[in-house]
This record gives structure tokens, C-alpha cells and sequence, in this order.
């Protein structure tokens, strides 16, 4: 309820929810609506461009992958629009490449689907500088290899053989690794 408090004192309480999936798009925006904040939806990203073309918002809830393109582009056009503008991406493919891609982009979170509209707030009206406490089950070796690897995968857009020069691994090595689901 803290997080309600600290709505409360936010005299622009406007939300821009970019998401594809339809119903948890009205979940989340009327779950959003209750705690006090003036949501608009869209359900693509060019609508949500148009939307931030509009007026704006205060605040962006963004899905990252869309029917039409990359959330991302959302992002980065509102903070080009409104700098001081506070946005957080959902995704249910989360990894460490595109959470940092993200907050490259100027969100000031990154959280997994399914987002509880808790969690969203609490992420929305976060202004913890603090560091947080380790984790209690750190990734595994074959985790932060893995996890390499997807970054650099996404960084040469989805090329295998490119990766694979980079990481200096044969072509197929990769291939097959990349098959695999990610280790714990």
C-alpha cells in the first residue's frame, strides 16, 4: 500500500500499457486503473508510437515482443519525448542480454511475465539506489555460458554464423546449443 502513497503524490498518473496478449492487457489495465493511475492500452507497437506521439505518458508498462516489432522502439520513442518518463518492459522470453538491451534503453525495469500488477507498481514507483542482497541460488557455470551466449546471439540479430565467428565455435556446436533450454 506504500507504493499507493507514493502514486498519490504524482500529479501526472498517466500509464501507457503496450501489450499483445489481449486479455492479460485488460487484467493488468484495469488492476492498474484501481490503484489510481489513468491507463491507456495498445495492442501494437505502432499504435503505442502514435499514442506517445499524442501526449506522452508519465508512465509505460511495455511488452517486449510484439506482433508488430520490438516494445523497445516504444521505450525509446518516450524517452526521447519525455526523459523524466518512467517505463518498465514485461516479457515472458526474459534473458540477461535483452534486460540490459532495455535498460540501455531507458527502462527502469525488467520484469518476467506473468507480472503480478503489484509487482508493476512496485516497479513503477521504485527509487531504490540501494544494492540488492545477493541472490540465494546464484546462476550455475553452465547458466552465465549460456546467458553469453544469448547475448551475443541477439547482439549479431539472430545470426548463427556470425555468433559462432564471434564466440570462435563451430557453426553446429552453437546450433545445438541453442536448441537446448536454458540450464538452471
Amino acid at each position: 500500500m506504500n507504493a499507493i502513497a507514493e502514486l498519490n503524490e504524482q500529479t501526472d498518473r498517466s500509464l501507457l500499457i503496450v501489450e499483445d496478449d489481449k486479455p492479460f492487457l485488460e487484467r493488468l489495465s484495469r488492476a492498474m486503473e484501481t490503484r489510481g493511475f489513468s491507463v491507456t492500452s495498445c495492442d501494437t507497437v505502432s499504435d503505442g508510437l502514435a499514442q506517445i506521439g499524442k501526449a506522452a505518458p508519465a508512465f509505460a508498462v511495455v511488452d517486449l515482443r510484439l506482433g508488430d516489432g520490438n516494445g523497445l522502439d516504444v521505450v525509446s520513442a518516450l524517452k526521447k519525448k519525455r526523459p523524466e518518463a518512467r517505463a518498465i518492459v514485461l516479457t515472458g522470453y526474459g534473458n540477461i542480454a535483452t534486460a540490459v538491451t532495455a535498460v540501455k534503453m531507458g527502462a527502469i525495469d525488467y520484469l518476467s511475465k506473468p507480472a503480478d500488477a503489484d509487482d508493476v507498481v512496485a516497479a513503477l514507483l521504485s527509487t531504490s539506489t540501494e544494492k540488492s542482497e545477493l541472490p540465494a541460488n546464484p546462476m550455475s557455470a553452465d547458466r552465465v555460458r549460456w546467458e553469453h551466449i544469448q547475448r551475443i546471439y541477439e547482439m549479431c540479430n539472430r545470426n548463427v554464423s556470425e555468433t559462432a565467428r564471434r564466440l570462435n565455435m563451430h557453426r553446429r556446436t552453437l546450433q545445438r546449443i541453442l536448441a537446448k533450454r536454458a540450464p538452471r
